[in-house]
């Protein structure tokens, strides 16, 4: 694996004008295992890349998303966002926020809830770091020409990770079919179809998201 970072200003054809830096490579090998404390000093280092550590201690390198994708993934933040302001008990979170769930991964759904009371109480060190915990509502949103991280089938097993971890509800967006899969606690997941408004389970009151809005980003 290749990650990139900006510590010298140097290239191989000679020196970069002032106040700009040249990437560096750092390459991990691929059988390499990491500890979350470790995980957290190779973010640290690389504060450009997007990481994320699987429960085995695997770094798993995240692409940026496509336009399209990115103004979705900001139309579903604003709506959930929307939802923690008015309902006052809950603390909304974007795609560039790591949780340490219980297994020991590290991850960043790409909009998530958590009760303010649970939030609340968490340590200063721990809200600055990778909060312990797993979000109360997690939201993946697939981009389908991609067949990594951000692929269909690597999501799907993001999210079974999730309800194993403690997720209250997990919601899987496929905007190429405009379709959601529904992760509820504690049963299978449910494909839902040619929804205009997903609602939330009784947990989250009152919470919906306007799914057309996130199709059209």
């Amino acid at each position: 694996m290749t990650l990139t970072t900006s510590p010298a200003a140097t290239t191989p054809t000679g020196t970069l004008p002032p106040g700009l830096d040249a990437p560096a490579l750092l390459r991990l090998p691929p059988n390499l295992r990491l500890t979350p404390e470790q995980f957290a000093l190779v973010c640290a280092e690389n504060r450009d890349a997007v990481l994320e550590l699987a429960a085995d201690g695997r770094v798993i390198a995240k692409t940026p998303t496509g336009s399209e994708t990115g103004s979705r993934s900001g139309e579903l933040f604003f709506q959930l966002k929307l939802y923690a302001n008015r309902s006052g008990g809950w603390k909304a979170f974007d795609s560039s926020t790591g949780f340490r769930l219980p297994d020991g991964s590290v991850v960043s759904p790409d909009a998530s809830l958590i009760r303010l009371d649970r939030w609340q109480a968490l340590s200063a060190d721990e809200r600055r770091g990778f909060a312990p915990l797993c979000p109360d509502l997690v939201v993946e949103l697939a981009s389908p020409s991609d067949e990594g991280p951000r692929g269909v089938s690597a999501l799907q097993a993001k999210m079974a990770a999730y309800q194993a971890n403690g997720a209250r509800l997990g919601w899987l967006l496929l905007p190429h079919e405009r379709v959601v899969e529904a992760w509820p606690a504690s049963a299978p997941p449910r494909r839902l179809e040619r929804l205009q408004v997903l609602e939330a389970t009784p947990e989250f009151p009152e919470l919906s998201l306007q799914l057309a809005e996130i199709w059209e980003g």
